[in-house]
């Protein structure tokens, strides 16, 4: 048995034991409604019983996707990215997210699945974000406070030994929220300005920096990432916001664990690889001369 098969078979065994747990629920609840004694104790007994079996299997569950998605990210990251840590308990801190300067700061905040390393020469650190916004609705038996969850995506940081000139900000949806007196700039691409609201304090150099062959990666990479994406370069640091409302790297429960799940967390590890190709972020484009 190779080890995806032995993952499957324990996969197979913690989704028994959440089916189990639910039937048994249901079965005490029926118990319970049949009016009579007897099926009123068996049925709080059932759901006592239910309630244990439901939540090991969804604890086995949860660890195994924890040990699952580290042995084959991991693997991934040995044969792809030079220096690859990869830790599934932690993510980028606020300060790390807050500093793309375009996403807003949350009620409520957590990260996990962080990646770094380095590929052709080019640093970068990533992780899995949610954020929510805390939400109070007023009624009259009182009040009610609720969560929405605005961002949840994948949030990268490229590092470069040198700095940009000024700030450029390249958004999809919003503005940048840092009171800077930027302009507005309208380039050259009129596809580009359609997709994307483009912010500096350097005209200059956001003409240096947005070539044409420029603009186009910026396009093609949208389009190969559904929901929103934003772009800021500020400092020595290029960010990138993919807010697609998915959770990376997570196995899904009651689905097929096979080969081609391995292949799926291949292709969502590599969007960092798909990132510097597709830009040339490792060919100092967005560098001048000294």
């Amino acid at each position: 048995m190779n080890r995806i098969d032995e993952f499957a078979f324990a996969k197979r065994q913690s989704e028994r034991k959440i089916i189990f747990g639910f039937l048994a629920l249901v079965v005490g609840i029926l118990l319970i409604i049949s009016g009579t004694q007897i099926g009123f104790v068996f049925g709080i007994m059932l759901i006592v019983s239910a309630i244990v079996i439901f939540a090991m299997g969804g604890t086995q569950f949860s660890r195994l996707n924890k040990r699952f998605k580290k042995e084959v990210i991991t693997s991934l990251l040995e044969e792809h990215v030079e220096n690859g840590y990869f830790d599934p308990d932690r993510g980028l801190s606020p300060s790390e997210v807050y500093a793309t300067e375009f996403i807003k700061r949350a009620d409520r905040f957590h990260s996990e699945d962080y990646l770094s390393g380095s590929i052709g020469g080019v640093k970068f650190y990533s992780s899995d974000v949610k954020l929510e916004e805390r939400h109070v609705q007023y009624t009259k038996n009182g009040t009610r406070t609720y969560y929405v969850t605005y961002f949840l995506g994948r949030v990268f940081i490229f590092d470069f030994n040198k700095s940009f000139d000024g700030y450029l900000y390249v958004l999809e949806k919003g503005r940048p929220l840092r009171r800077r007196k930027y302009d507005k700039i309208k380039l050259e691409s009129v596809e580009f300005n359609k997709r994307f609201k483009t912010y500096s304090t350097n005209e200059h150099s956001a003409f240096y920096v947005l070539t044409p062959h420029f603009m186009e990666s910026l396009l093609n990479l949208e389009q190969k990432n559904k929901g929103y994406i934003g772009f800021s370069f500020i400092e020595n640091k290029l960010y990138i916001g993919i807010n697609n409302f998915k959770d990376t790297f997570e196995l899904k429960l009651f689905r097929k664990l096979d080969q081609s799940v391995i292949e799926e967390f291949k292709r969502e590890l590599l969007v960092v690889t798909d990132i510097i190709e597709e830009l040339n972020l490792n060919q100092n484009i967005f560098k001048k001369g000294e």
